[in-house]
């Protein structure tokens, strides 16, 4: 895929609904070209036909189940070989319900591969090639539950911690090489995600659910502002960067040659 638009091509996962085709229109609408990428063929064309006549854009599409090996290797390949993308929207994930010691192994398999795995390369192979070309840019999803973990299933909230840590680490290594990283952390948002869980949306609180064009218009926001951790509902952004420094001052004692004195006691 050639580009014609000057800010390059987006490649989105999980393009075909919610937060990904969301994320699709409010690109198409800055200028960006499109490469959607998702299991449902027939929502992908319907989507790459409405933004090419809204917007102008060239908009492709590739079929492709991020949880299937085979299907994951050919994104990787086109995002290593298609010069014209220059921002990566890591949105593609799954959720569940339910206690750890319930859950079903083959489950917990797929949301580790598409949630985990899935990201994880499609992050190399990015930062392999914006680097080397000076110019780019990674956005990967996760989810307050990073923070907040004991308010929702421990893989799903263990996975999206991994993404904030991955974004985190990702954005040291590329600093200095034109490569721009953000972590997105939505609280609870409205899309197909709990439904396919099977968590009825209807018995959460409405004030914590946000529209996902809500959502999206204000990752895209925290983005054109430089954040690498962008937390859509959080009035202060001072809270965050609190937490950052409360980090922060744990450094120094890490990693010491002696344990703590409230250890060395007796029995």
């Amino acid at each position: 895929m050639t580009s014609s638009s000057t800010l390059g091509t987006a490649l989105i996962t999980g393009a075909s609904s919610g937060i990904g085709a969301t994320y699709a229109e409010r690109l198409a609408r800055r200028g960006y070209d499109l490469l959607l990428v998702a299991r449902d063929q027939q929502r992908l064309e319907q989507l790459a036909a409405q933004l090419r006549d809204a917007h102008g854009v060239q908009v492709d599409i590739l079929k492709a189940d991020l949880t299937q090996r085979a299907d994951l290797r050919a994104v990787e390949q086109r995002l290593a070989s298609d010069a014209s993308i220059s921002l990566l929207v890591n949105n593609a994930g799954v959720a569940q319900n339910g206690a750890l010691s319930d859950a079903d192994p083959d489950a917990v398999d797929a949301l580790i591969q598409l949630n985990v795995v899935a990201l994880t390369h499609l992050s190399s192979v990015a930062a392999a090639a914006f680097g080397k070309a000076g110019r780019g840019a990674i956005i990967n999803l996760a989810s307050v539950v990073a923070l907040i973990p004991e308010m929702f299933n421990a893989v799903y909230s263990a996975s999206k911690a991994y993404v904030l840590s991955l974004t985190q680490t990702l954005n040291h290594e590329v600093a200095g090489k034109g490569v721009r990283v953000q972590a997105v952390l939505p609280g609870i948002t409205r899309t197909e995600i709990w439904e396919r869980s099977g968590i009825d949306a209807a018995h959460l609180d409405p004030r914590m659910i946000m529209e996902a064009g809500e959502m999206v218009d204000a990752a895209l926001a925290g983005f054109d502002q430089g954040e690498l951790v962008t937390i859509p509902s959080l009035p202060e952004a001072a809270d965050w960067a609190a937490v950052v420094e409360a980090r922060t001052k744990l450094g120094p004692n890490m990693s010491r040659n002696e344990a703590a004195a409230r250890y060395k006691v007796a029995g």
